[in-house]
C-alpha cells in the first residue's frame, strides 16, 4: 500500500522540523511542508495530499482563512484538514467542526503521540 502524503503548514521552522521527522519515522507518511498559508494553498492544490495538518496562528493567513479558501477550491475542498492549535476548548472544537475541520490536536502535543493522534483522528492505520 503507498504511503499517505501529509501536507504540514506551519511557520515556525523548528516545530516543522520535529513534526515532519515524527510523521515520517513513526508515521511512514510522506510529509511536504509549507512556512506560510499561501504557499501551503498552493502546494495543496499542485500535491494533492491525503490530509492536511494546519497550525492556526500564522502571520500572512491564519489557518481558519486557509481553511476556507482550500474549502472554496474544488481542487482541494475534500481533503481533510486537522488543526493544530492551543485553542481546544469544546467550544473551540464546535466551531472547527461547524467548519468541516475533521480535527483539532493541542498544542503543545507529544511528539511521539502526534502520529498516532493523527491517524485516529483520520481513521489511518499506522
Amino acid at each position: 500500500m503507498p504511503s499517505k502524503c501529509i501536507l504540514l503548514i506551519d511557520d515556525e521552522q523548528r516545530l516543522s522540523r520535529v513534526i515532519e521527522t515524527c510523521l515520517r519515522k513513526l508515521g511512514g507518511w510522506t510529509v511536504l511542508t509549507a512556512q506560510s498559508g499561501s504557499e501551503g494553498l498552493q502546494k495543496a492544490h499542485t500535491q494533492q495530499p491525503d490530509a492536511i495538518l494546519l497550525d492556526v496562528m500564522m502571520p500572512d493567513l491564519d489557518g481558519i482563512a486557509l481553511f476556507r479558501k482550500l474549502q472554496e477550491n474544488p481542487a482541494t475542498q475534500a481533503i481533510p484538514v486537522v488543526l493544530l492549535t492551543a485553542k481546544v476548548q469544546p467550544v473551540d472544537r464546535e466551531s472547527y467542526a461547524r467548519l468541516g475541520v475533521v480535527g483539532a490536536i493541542a498544542k503543545p502535543f507529544d511528539p511521539l503521540q502526534l502520529a498516532n493522534q493523527i491517524a485516529d483522528t483520520l481513521g489511518w492505520q499506522i
